[in-house]
């Protein structure tokens, strides 16, 4: 999602685009204290401060590497989730969030499982578990390759459909530069948002002349 953002703004010499990576909280905080202008995260965040709106759809999925013992299962039930080796984002991430919401539906306590590995990014994480280092939930996109080239195996296990949302201060000045952006990833003007290879992709549109601008930008990883 970063990277692919990042070159379809190159595009636009004028614009300059300062584009950082964090997880969901923080991405959230930078919003709200003038670092970014615009944020785009996995899910909602609760704070009254920002404009949250839907900009894609994505579902998390339980993944495995293709030995693990699960890899064969055709189903898993809650109570077997603690059984296993997991590698899981960071603290503060909306993917482990959310896999942690899943939990409180079960009355499991996240702090029971067996948390082997704790990573900084999706794709650290997608890595590792293909190594074999246990099992996690990650975007469907993120494990759409993997999938594909069967270096990971989807586990039976019911899992919520979740957005990425992107955020604006609800107070804050918002450029034109940064509202033209937020309008085609929305496809308010084009229907170019779309995914491919576990990104999302934005074709960023015409801006009106003259357009210097410099446009912070945070997206979770």
């Amino acid at each position: 999602m970063v990277s692919t953002a990042a070159g379809q703004l190159s595009p636009h010499p004028r614009v300059t685009i300062n584009l950082v990576a964090r997880n969901t909280t923080e991405v959230a905080r930078a919003v709200q204290d003038g670092a970014a202008d615009l944020g785009l995260v996995e899910g909602r965040v609760d704070a009254d401060d920002l404009v949250q709106q839907a900009v894609a759809r994505d579902r998390l999925a339980l993944v495995v590497g293709p030995t693990h013992p699960w890899a064969s299962r055709r189903s898993i039930k809650g109570p077997d989730l603690l059984a296993a080796e997991w590698v899981l984002r960071e603290r503060g991430s909306g993917t482990r969030s959310e896999f942690e919401d899943v939990l409180k539906l079960w009355a499991l306590s996240a702090d029971k499982l067996n948390v082997v590995l704790e990573l900084p990014s999706n794709e650290a994480v997608r890595m590792a578990v293909e190594a074999g280092a246990g099992a996690t939930v990650i975007s469907r996109l993120v494990a759409e390759p993997s999938l594909r080239a069967g270096s990971l195996k989807v586990v039976p296990f019911d899992l919520t459909d979740r957005a990425f949302t992107a955020l604006r201060h609800r107070e804050r000045y918002f450029s034109k530069v940064a509202q033209a952006l937020l309008n085609e990833i929305r496809g308010t003007k084009h229907d170019s948002c779309r995914t491919r290879n576990g990104h999302i992709e934005v074709s960023f549109p015409p801006l009106p002349q003259p357009v210097p601008d410099t446009l912070a930008l945070l997206l979770c990883r």
